[in-house]
């Protein structure tokens, strides 16, 4: 893992190493593919801007820490949604978080403490599903004090209607902005107005 530098924004993949192995997931399983691609860019821009990525996921159950057995057994074929868990495999110097204990993006796990000692104070949240995992790590972080942003396009849920119904409450609950990845200026997030003065 890369030495940990300071930054005011973390971007945080919510269970997006999934294998999306559960009765009625095909709807989810179409839309992560939509949004997959999207993530990845985040992820690169994130990678090119110095600005930690943080991979919060479960652990399927299986009680491992290793979350190489996580992206294996979410990789393979014979999942549904093995070619999302390929295509978002972390990169070296990216942080893991597994949540073992509960569904919680906070509770049991080590993510406020990583995100204390990044010192971030916005979180970029993407992942699945919007109205599951997405909404309940936003509402958790707003309720901590973090400044919340979900793009719209980075994120997937089992219907359309589902997702739009995610997002309306990403707003409402957690205060989220919800624009297009593209139109978030990481940089600016990356280096507050206040402190490029400062």
């Amino acid at each position: 893992m890369a030495e940990l530098q300071e930054s005011a924004v973390a971007l945080v993949l919510i269970d997006v190493i999934n294998g999306f192995d559960f009765e009625g997931s095909d709807g989810l399983v179409h839309a992560a593919r939509r949004a997959a691609p999207k993530i990845l860019a985040l992820r690169e821009r994130a990678h090119e801007a110095g600005i930690p990525v943080i991979y919060v996921n479960d652990n399927l159950g299986t009680g491992s820490s290793d979350f190489g057995e996580t992206v294996a057994i979410c990789s393979s074929s014979d999942q549904p949604g093995h070619d999302v868990a390929r295509m978002l495999v972390p990169m070296e110097g990216d942080y893991v978080v597994l949540k073992t204990r509960s569904h919680s993006a906070f509770d049991g796990t080590e993510l406020e403490s990583l995100l204390r000692r990044l010192q971030a104070r916005t979180l970029v949240l993407v992942g699945f599903a919007t109205d599951v995992g997405v909404l309940g790590a936003a509402s958790a972080a707003h309720s901590r004090g973090y400044e919340v942003v979900a793009p719209a396009d980075c994120s997937a849920a089992n219907s359309e209607p589902l997702h739009e119904k995610g997002l309306e409450q990403l707003r409402a609950a957690a205060g989220a902005r919800t624009d297009d990845s593209l139109a978030i200026d990481l940089a600016s997030l990356r280096y507050p107005k206040h402190e490029q003065t400062a």
